[in-house]
């Protein structure tokens, strides 16, 4: 039996990507990153606050110059996990909801991810794009079904 609606390697990440981001804790978007080498999940994060800390679902944002400083991005929280994990995330994929911003560019590039696939554009950073094409990294939009992730999220 031929199986038509199989998902791609990207879609099935950025579904997992999409569903993690229902556990962020940030009022303002639900972020979900997943770190993958090998067609296996390595590392995994969500916006949010510092474990431990209150969320701001508990007691609001934090908002200094426009960014919510409370929160932790889901791409940082994946790195640290990978980190915690004594788990190198050098050469890896990362896929996540919405385009990182500049400073999530910039410790994803010094971690050494080779490939962003994000689903959604949000404010995407200029010089955030001309470090990604400097080092020559791989990033776009994943291709996704949105019909199968509303079934999902």
């Amino acid at each position: 039996m031929i199986q038509k609606n199989r998902l791609s390697w990207d879609q099935y990440f950025i579904a997992q990507a999409a569903i993690l981001s229902t556990r962020s804790t940030c009022n303002r978007l639900h972020v979900g990153a997943i770190i993958v080498k090998n067609h296996r999940i390595i590392a995994s994060g969500y916006n949010g606050s510092i474990a431990g800390t209150p969320h701001c679902t508990e007691v609001g944002d934090l908002i200094v110059d426009g960014h919510c400083v409370r929160a932790v991005h889901a791409e940082q929280n994946a790195l640290m996990q990978a980190a915690q994990m004594g788990i190198s995330v050098d050469g890896a994929e990362l896929y996540v909801t919405d385009m990182p911003c500049l400073q999530c560019t910039k410790l994803l590039l010094q971690a050494g991810i080779q490939t962003i696939k994000f689903m959604r554009d949000y404010h995407n950073d200029t010089f955030a794009n001309e470090l990604l094409t400097q080092k020559m990294l791989n990033y776009y939009k994943s291709p996704s079904n949105q019909q199968q992730l509303n079934k999902l999220i």
